[in-house]
């Protein structure tokens, strides 16, 4: 077994009975339940400490060696927002007119999109998450990162969640292509972006589409 001095350390775990189990089981699903992707903000300013503390609790996700090759680029500048959504919907206006198919434009109109994107002016927040294809050094030589699709994904996964636990909204916004969000925002030739989540309260009349989500048996698989 490894030892404090090979660099290790003993784990911190909180174990609970059968019965918590279930019940905190039921609970975050209870609350997860009721998470809906929203389009529509409010521009009620939100405590920066929240955000933080949810990119914070997005970075504890696993990743490659623990390379944690994420980067959340946190945009509350009104000019820098308006740059970013101009970008944004001229690329978003080339997809709907065009480079989308019809069957996918079909899936779409369920959810009432085009390629006006208000939210990204409205909402507080805009966090942009870029990936790290590579770190570098103190000296500017490249170091390897692994899983870095995979594990970006994770942090984002678990960002979405920290969002939702807060009382707050968001939308996975993904104008493609992104590359324009490294421009405007200036990052490194080290960092892709991979996701854009405006992040605030739903505005007052805020709605959503009428969907439903799959059933266990229609997405899992029992092997016993």
């Amino acid at each position: 077994m490894p030892h404090h001095d090979q660099g290790f350390q003993p784990l911190r775990h909180t174990e609970y009975t059968p019965a918590e189990m279930l019940a905190r089981a039921k609970e975050f699903h209870e609350q997860h339940e009721d998470r809906r992707t929203v389009r529509m903000f409010s521009n009620r300013p939100v405590n920066r400490e929240v955000i933080e503390l949810i990119i914070k609790t997005a970075s504890t996700a696993p990743s490659g060696a623990n390379k944690q090759p994420w980067n959340f680029c946190v945009v509350t500048n009104p000019d820098v927002k308006a740059k970013i959504r101009e970008a944004a919907e001229k690329e978003e206006y080339e997809n709907y007119h065009g480079r989308m198919s019809d069957d996918w434009l079909e899936d779409l109109k369920k959810f009432g999109t085009d390629w006006h994107k208000d939210f990204l002016t409205t909402a507080p927040y805009i966090i942009v998450a870029f990936k790290k294809a590579y770190d570098l050094d103190e000296e500017g030589n490249k170091e390897k990162n692994y899983y870095v699709n995979e594990s970006v994904g994770l942090a984002c996964g678990m960002l979405i969640s920290a969002i939702h636990n807060a009382g707050l909204v968001t939308v996975t916004h993904t104008p493609s292509p992104m590359n324009f969000l490294q421009k405007v925002l200036e990052r490194p030739d080290n960092e892709r972006p991979f996701l854009l989540l405006p992040v605030g309260y739903p505005a007052e009349d805020a709605q959503v589409p009428v969907i439903s989500r799959k059933e266990l048996g229609e997405m899992s698989a029992w092997y016993e």
